[in-house]
């Protein structure tokens, strides 16, 4: 049974698209198709590594990744005004009990990495879906010196915007993207 993870991300300097394409990674592994795709920007003139996202690919997915950048321990302006389309969506219930995450990247290593992904996955929980992160038995959470969390995948770009991840990173975005996979196929075979 094939399932369809939506990563949808912002990124402006590219360190998110990064985590966003680690994660598609993990999802062919998982036995998944990973449909990539961006948050409309704000700024018209901004431009993105991939195609922006219709609100059919979001109702019609199976499981979802959603990625931001830190603001002061919160997505970015342009997540949220996506979000804030989406209530016909709400309305009706389409993304109730699909498996959902969230990844970001912070300029610093106290930068709000995790109160971003906390605050990322309110709108995932107001529609239904099914949050999940990275359990402690990924042996990179216990070692890594730059990004990662059990809340979900991070990068710590530095004060330079670096958008290189460490192998951690990499490793852990990876594993996230595994993960939504097989918990989508397990969730839609007992939805048939």
């Amino acid at each position: 049974m094939t399932t369809r993870i939506l990563v949808l991300y912002y990124s402006r300097h590219g360190a998110v698209a990064a985590l966003a394409d680690k994660i598609a990674i993990g999802v062919a592994q998982g036995g998944s198709e990973a449909i990539v795709r961006c948050i409309p920007p704000l700024d018209p003139d901004t431009a993105s590594r991939h195609a922006i996202v219709s609100q059919d690919e979001l109702r019609q997915c199976d499981g979802l990744a959603f990625g931001s950048p830190v603001r002061f321990g919160n997505m970015v302006a342009d997540a949220k005004a996506f979000w804030d389309t989406t209530t016909s969506i709400w309305l009706k219930g389409e993304l109730i009990d699909k498996p959902a995450g969230v990844f970001t990247s912070s300029g610093s290593m106290h930068g709000g990495n995790e109160a971003t992904l906390l605050s990322m996955s309110l709108p995932l929980l107001h529609h239904g879906m099914l949050l999940t992160g990275i359990p402690y038995s990924e042996p990179e959470l216990h070692q890594t010196q730059t990004g990662g969390t059990p809340y979900g995948p991070s990068h710590v770009s530095g004060h330079h915007g670096g958008s290189k991840l460490s192998v951690d990173e990499q490793r852990l975005a990876q594993a996230f993207g595994k993960r939504l996979a097989k918990l989508s196929q397990k969730l839609k075979s007992n939805r048939c």
